[in-house]
């Protein structure tokens, strides 16, 4: 059983590092909860005076630090004053120098959401009139690379370790008393609560990189620590920690004082640990609700405590599913997990689900709120593949659940006359040359003697060993007393590897048994992707929030292009190219104005990489929106003057994120093509 069991847990971690890699991969930088929902001066506006602050308006709270609204000119050097204040609800302002000369300002903006996760940007604006500006506005996202990456395990990681805390403390207390003495269910809850304790302590240490600059030396930073601990996610970390520190009382107390109660005793004592486990893992599920989706948004009074529900039923149904697993491979032959705590599990199983449904139900309208969302938006379609991961695990349980009625059919494993029955069926035919290849009409005789015999054999060999050693015999008999040790050791081994074989075949004896392990294995292998997607929800913008957002870009972008007295301003990008040959190397910019739907001014320019502008033979544009297929719209603007190009009425059938792409020809066979993505709209 050994050989069959490690393919099947090779495929299962195998399965586990693919889901975990493909949905971090796939997600980037952590995606952003609150969504900037306006500002004043408005994106890409031209303002004819200076104005004395910049705001911004975000779709929840956020939290600011000194650097996290800057306003830098077009040589990149800042021009606020300092830290930003909340004038009012969402909104956040910071004030600027005054005397503020034309040109096109940029404002970027780094803050946490209120359900804990980083946002950031960037945007222009222009004073008088567009200029070049030095400062790039793309890069500006947080929540990526190691530091990102590093997180986002160790999210994944706690809610493993919650899972498998809870669930097999639940499995042993409400299902299998008998399973306190097993070894490989205690191993499996302490690890549990290690991998638990060590995610939340990296989680710690990682959150103000994470937050902030996302270097790896800062992980380590004191400073930041501090001010960890200062927010609502450092008290929800620091508060798991201590209940982290109750829950390795209990373990101590279910795995230690309760076995050695009598029966009275323990069922007084499976009450008080029911009552206090509950209060804990209901603790420790809160750390999660009081800092993330749930404590904003919609109705965070009821979500918080749904949030709490839906955690623990999860729990109880995973975690119990695994410490199953474990105790259909590795419990003792002498401590079988009984068909009568599959069939208490599968109850408590049945009744995790139903709450699940209810509560993930409440979860998805609230994080939706239409059912557009369920495939416009990222959070929804996460959403969908949930939702079949959990029919598709459903579905594997309830074949479970025939193989334990037929299991139950059978007798009760571990009764008597049950392993009575296994042991004559694994290992009849003992008149056969192996132990366990007869007919099944044995009664094993044949291979107790044989080891009878070579027991004999070692103990007299030990005994003239013991012997020689007392008396002083030559070195010949010292010899001979060595050989029958080291054969003893040898018998040793050997029955080890005898009763290890026979505890295999008992466990293979039942067809009924073998099959629900195999079915529950398979649970498993579905239960951990479900729990990679769950984790990936929980860091991802829900739909709701997007589509809000969304449509505040939308209008402010309508109220923009219908105002009067200004205009969104120019779009400006920057393009280093390398065609080859003599004046390959260069610069081309391009700047759209006013950079919205409809007609736009276009206008490229060329430079050496010294800054001085230079003509080549040919510059071609073309632009494309992906998302919706259009494109490539070819530009062929005019040449003005050396190392200057200009397009007029260049139109943008719609608002979108476009690639720019530029065809920069500097002799008759030397050209390069060099592109970059530009909100526009």
């Amino acid at each position: 059983m050994t050989q069959a069991i490690a393919p099947r847990a090779r495929t299962l971690v195998l399965l586990f590092l693919a889901a975990v890699a493909a949905l971090l991969v796939g997600a980037g930088p952590a995606a952003a909860h609150a969504a900037l929902t306006g500002s004043d001066p408005a994106q890409g506006t031209v303002v004819d005076t200076a104005p004395t602050q910049v705001s911004l308006t975000f779709s929840e709270k956020v939290a600011t630090t000194d650097g996290s609204l800057r306003v830098l000119d077009p040589k990149g050097k800042r021009v606020d004053t300092g830290k930003p204040a909340n004038v009012s609800g969402t909104t956040y302002a910071v004030q600027l120098h005054a005397g503020l000369p034309d040109g096109t300002y940029t404002v970027t903006y780094q803050v946490v959401s209120e359900d804990s996760h980083p946002v950031s940007g960037a945007y222009t604006f222009s004073i008088g009139a567009p200029s070049r500006t030095s400062v790039p506005v793309s890069g500006q996202e947080v929540g990526g690379g190691v530091v990102g990456g590093l997180y986002g395990f160790g999210r994944y990681l706690s809610y493993a370790g919650y899972i498998v805390l809870v669930g097999g403390a639940a499995f042993v207390l409400a299902c299998w008393p008998r399973g306190t003495s097993v070894r490989a269910v205690q191993r499996l809850v302490v690890s549990g609560w290690l991998a638990l304790t060590a995610a939340t302590l990296s989680l710690l240490l990682l959150r103000g990189s994470y937050t902030g600059s996302g270097k790896v030396a800062d992980i380590f930073d004191l400073d930041l620590l501090g001010d960890v601990l200062q927010t609502k996610t450092g008290a929800a970390l620091v508060s798991r920690l201590l209940l982290l520190a109750a829950a390795a009382l209990f373990i101590a107390v279910l795995f230690g004082a309760y076995d050695k109660r009598d029966d009275e005793e323990k069922r007084d004592l499976t009450f008080g640990l029911a009552i206090g486990g509950a209060v804990v893992a209901a603790g420790l599920a809160a750390s999660w609700a009081m800092a993330e989706h749930a404590s904003t948004g919609l109705q965070p009074g009821i979500a918080m405590p749904v949030d709490v529900l839906h955690l623990f039923a999860v729990a109880t149904w995973l975690g119990g599913l695994a410490t199953l697993l474990v105790a259909l491979y590795r419990a003792p032959a002498d401590q079988p997990v009984e068909a009568s705590a599959v069939r208490r599990f599968s109850t408590v199983a049945f009744g995790s689900v139903v709450t699940l449904v209810a509560t993930g139900t409440y979860q998805s309208w609230r994080q939706l709120g239409s059912w557009s969302a369920f495939t416009d938006t990222r959070y929804g379609q996460l959403l969908l593949v949930k939702i079949g991961l959990v029919a598709l695990l459903v579905g594997v349980a309830s074949i479970s659940r025939r193989w334990t009625g037929r299991l139950a059919g059978t007798g009760a494993p571990g009764s008597r006359a049950t392993v009575a029955a296994g042991v004559g069926a694994g290992v009849g035919g003992g008149g056969g040359k192996d132990p366990g290849t007869g007919t099944g009409t044995g009664t094993g005789t044949g291979t107790g003697t044989k080891q009878s015999k070579q027991q004999d054999a070692g103990k007299q060999g030990a005994a003239r060993a013991g012997a020689g050693r007392g008396s002083g015999e030559e070195p010949g008999d010292a010899a001979t007393g060595a050989v029958g040790t080291e054969r003893a050791a040898q018998l040793a081994r050997q029955r080890a590897a005898e009763d290890t074989a026979r505890q295999k075949r008992l466990r293979d004896a039942d067809p009924h048994r073998f099959g629900l392990r195999r079915s529950v294995l398979a649970e498993a292998g579905v239960a951990v992707v479900l729990l990679a997607v769950t984790t990936a929800l929980t860091s991802t913008e829900p739909g709701r929030t997007e589509q809000d957002a969304k449509a505040a870009t939308a209008a402010s972008s309508s109220s923009s292009s219908s105002g009067t007295g200004s205009s969104s301003g120019a779009l400006t990008l920057d393009m280093p190219f390398d065609a080859g040959g003599t004046n390959g190397k260069g610069v081309v910019s391009v700047d759209l104005d006013p950079a919205r739907a409809g007609g736009n001014e276009m206008h490229v320019y060329v430079t050496r990489p010294n800054g001085r502008a230079f003509d080549v033979p040919e510059v071609k544009v073309a632009l494309t929106l992906e998302s919706k297929s259009i494109g490539p719209l070819p530009v062929a603007p005019d040449h003005i003057t050396t190392g200057h190009w200009s397009a007029s009425g260049v139109q943008i059938p719609m608002a979108g994120e476009w690639k720019i792409a530029v065809t920069v020809r500097t002799s008759d066979i030397d050209q390069v093509t060099v592109s970059k993505n530009a909100q526009i709209g």
